[in-house]
């Protein structure tokens, strides 16, 4: 990847790039490759951006549906849903480290930023 020199990294969210997801912000920081993650501990680690479903509403919803289980619901009557609530966030000191200007309407649309 440093020989070939891709534009950007975007890292996608499995317990591999979990796991590493430390070394993995360093390595692209040390590239200056802007990185684009899924979620905003990936970005507090120093990755640039994240954008994804809001973990911690997920994990409520998720404790409501087992509360719903050990009430006595059939998993299978449960709905089938999908993440509702998404999240931008924007690391800006490592944007400034890789020598990037993020434009302020982007700036103006994330959920946080880090300065």
């Amino acid at each position: 990847m440093a020989e070939e020199r891709p534009d950007a990294l975007f890292v996608l969210d499995d317990a591999l790039t979990i796991q590493y997801r430390k070394e993995i912000a360093d390595f692209a920081l040390q590239k200056r490759l802007p990185s684009v993650f899924a979620a905003k501990d990936r970005v507090e680690a120093g990755g640039l951006m994240s954008y994804g479903p809001r973990y911690s509403e997920m994990m409520r919803h998720a404790a409501s549906l087992v509360d719903k289980i050990l009430r006595g619901a059939q998993p299978a009557n449960l709905p089938m849903e999908q993440p509702t609530t998404f999240e931008l966030v924007i690391n800006l000191k490592t944007a400034k480290a890789i020598g990037l200007t993020v434009p302020p309407l982007l700036l103006s649309r994330a959920d946080e930023v880090i300065e």
